[in-house]
């Protein structure tokens, strides 16, 4: 009987304890998301992700991209493989927070580039190599942002590919993503990023 009343109580301090984390976890769940903008540009391979929030009262004002160079004649390229949105208190200067969804396995992360103080990203263009029957696949290879100014970013990515159409605004800013990747495909042909979305703030 002690034994089974120890159980119980375990399993009531576990419930407690992923209760309590959970409530603390809103930069990762979509509790200030309204909406998302995309693009219809992007890659046909892979999965969506698990979307990413900034935390309550933070805007996306800034974003770093991981590319992988161009790897030669002989060896797969994937161009870029990842994107963090850096969130602040509409400067940079208090930025405390980043968030990425998921990012492919290669290359390095870029230096940050932030919109102008005040300003935050409210619309993306996506930078896509439309696929191919042979050859090398690369999918999503750079991105732009537009800031709530109107100033416009671009990262620091490839440019095979085309840039696409912008996406609709986020009426009040960005303040999360998901992204779509494939997974490593070992000898295979892989392309890591292939789209992305922007969620929206709900205020």
């Amino acid at each position: 009987m002690a034994g089974h009343t120890g159980t119980c109580l375990l399993l009531l301090l576990l419930l407690l304890l992923w209760v309590v984390c959970c409530g603390c976890s809103g930069s990762t769940g979509l509790s200030g998301y309204t909406s998302s903008v995309e693009v219809a540009n992007g890659g046909p391979w892979g999965d969506w992700a698990w979307p990413q929030m900034c935390p309550e009262g933070f805007f996306a004002s800034g974003f770093s991209l991981k590319v992988e160079p161009p790897q030669g004649t002989l060896l797969d390229d994937t161009a870029l493989n990842g994107i963090r949105l850096h969130c602040s208190r509409r400067t940079a200067e208090c930025n405390t927070h980043q968030v990425e969804s998921q990012a492919g396995s290669w290359g390095a992360w870029s230096q940050l580039q932030w919109c102008p103080d005040g300003s935050f990203l409210v619309a993306f263009s996506l930078c896509v190599e439309a696929p191919g029957a042979f050859g090398d696949n690369t999918a999503a290879n750079n991105v732009r942002f537009r800031c709530s100014d109107g100033s416009e970013l671009q990262g620091a990515g490839l440019l095979w590919g085309d840039f696409g159409d912008w996406s609709e605004p986020c009426p009040k800013g960005a303040c999360g993503l998901q992204t779509k990747v494939q997974t490593p495909r070992g000898l295979l042909d892989d392309t890591a990023l292939n789209d992305v979305r922007l969620l929206c703030c709900s205020g």
